[in-house]
């Protein structure tokens, strides 16, 4: 069934591809002589400025279609030359907004909101919507965004600003569709999948069999009309027996034989992969994982427990600037000194130092997900924004979840469980998105607890929404 839906999405765009490039090129013989109707070349910033000044429809299309066949040829600094055009050229007309904000003042109307509103709004989001016109132009766009990330040039800003206002609006996720990816899913797409994976390399086709062929895995996959063969973003899942601690056991777990794990309780979403890098920062909707929980539902009934085993990718930099402040309060100098013992790499083969460093770690863990926010008020985990985001609960922290190279240098080995109960997502959800509140089990709560003396404890218990006193152990956050 999934074959036959991206068949039929690829027929209805490659019918609609076709007769956009004939509407190209019927437009481009109205184009005047000085703008491509001589079959010169033009160059790209008057093909930009003619654009946005055009009226006609079909010449609109030719124009855009050749500014992005002539960006695909740009060099690098020849593309970021073009960002910088826009950014410095395509800018409100400032007495026109002087003119219409003084109309407003004068007498709030409809029609003097309205011409306030046209006057304010920059030119470049008409000339993206109007390169949007072009055969395959979304993808084009979409990777000309990842070109101006890819620059980290502060010029180009006000660019990035209204591309990432279209974007938003483009991949609203009323547009995504959710499709299951298994073994018989077309190999261009197979492909990818291997390539994007962010959080836990696929090594090989072999390797990603395992990850969709056998009965206890599933692999989900949200696509959008304008790009029918790229995924947007991934969810690998594992259907288990309990909620695993460690990556190992999921990863390492031997493939279910016959008549086995025909009950699953719990589902693992042990790898989100997002796959456009132009994206970036690009919201698809906060309830993703919750299209995911649902289907899996619909097939396994007997799935009680949704979970993710997440990676923690920004602890060990947050960590590493807590300790580089010799002011800091969150460690004491018998703390500072333990930990010092982490720029050893092989610090995890001594019982006797990993011991001694477990409850400090995971304490600072605790402050870092419940306390520490970043500068806009919320948690400076970029995973834990995602779930918490989704309506999940932090449920708990995991002691050597991945003790890989990668897992030690991002997290000191350590892991997360998000746990996602149906009846709850859209309270932690609203919760989350109103007041910043950060759903936590009373386990990962309890650790803020370990080593402290009481009067800080009651002071970090405050500043993570519990009350102390009487009954703290008993407190939830998810209430």
């Amino acid at each position: 069934m999934v074959a036959i839906h991206l068949m039929a999405g690829r027929m209805n765009v490659s019918f609609l591809q076709e007769l956009l490039n004939s509407v190209a090129e019927q437009g481009r013989q109205l184009l005047p002589r000085s703008l491509g109707g001589s079959g010169r070349e033009d160059d790209i910033t008057e093909l930009a400025s003619a654009l946005v000044s055009s009226r006609g429809e079909a010449s609109g299309v030719a124009i855009a279609r050749e500014i992005l066949q002539q960006y695909r040829t740009l060099p690098p600094e020849g593309r970021l030359d073009f960002l910088r055009f826009l950014a410095r050229t395509m800018q409100p007309d400032a007495e026109e907004v002087a003119r219409a904000a003084k109309a407003f003042l004068d007498g709030a109307s409809t029609q003097s909101i309205r011409a306030l509103q046209r006057a304010v709004e920059s030119p470049r989001l008409e000339f993206f919507r109007r390169l949007n016109l072009a055969p395959g132009a979304t993808a084009e766009i979409v990777a000309m965004r990842r070109d101006l990330i890819a620059a980290g040039d502060p010029s180009v800003a006000p660019v990035d600003s209204d591309l990432r206002h279209l974007l938003a609006s483009w991949f609203n996720r009323g547009f995504l569709v959710l499709r299951r990816i298994d073994w018989q899913t077309p190999a261009t797409i197979l492909d990818k999948i291997i390539a994007y994976e962010a959080v836990h390399e696929i090594q090989g086709w072999d390797d990603l069999r395992r990850r969709l062929d056998p009965a206890d895995r599933r692999c989900f996959a949200f696509f959008h009309p304008s790009l029918v063969d790229e995924p947007l973003i991934f969810v690998e899942v594992a259907l288990m027996g309990e909620i695993p601690e460690s990556i190992g056991a999921v990863l390492q777990q031997e493939a279910p034989r016959n008549g086995e794990q025909e009950k699953p309780t719990t589902a693992v979403f042990y790898s989100i992969s997002n796959c456009q890098e132009g994206l970036r920062g690009i919201s698809f909707g906060s309830f993703l994982i919750k299209q995911v929980v649902e289907d899996l539902l619909k097939e396994r009934p007997s799935l009680k427990t949704f979970v993710t085993l997440s990676p923690v990718p920004n602890f060990a930099g947050w960590l590493a600037a807590v300790l580089a402040d010799p002011q800091t309060s969150l460690v004491s100098p018998a703390e500072r000194q333990r930990l010092e013992v982490l720029s050893d790499p092989d610090w995890l083969h001594s019982e006797q130092v990993a011991g001694a460093l477990k409850p400090v770690l995971l304490r600072l863990a605790a402050h870092y997900f419940l306390v520490a926010k970043a500068a806009d008020g919320r948690p400076i985990d970029a995973v834990a924004r995602f779930h918490l985001g989704n309506g999940a609960r932090l449920e708990r922290i995991n002691w050597m979840g991945d003790p890989s190279p990668k897992g030690l240098g991002e997290a000191h080995g350590l892991m997360v469980n998000y746990r996602y109960e149906i009846k709850d997502i859209e309270r932690n959800h609203e919760a989350y998105a109103n007041d910043g509140t950060v759903a936590a089990s009373r386990h990962v709560h309890g650790l803020l607890k370990a080593e402290r003396p009481r009067s800080e404890t009651r002071k970090l218990l405050q500043i993570a929404g519990l009350r102390p006193g009487k009954g703290e152990a008993e407190q939830d956050t998810n209430t």
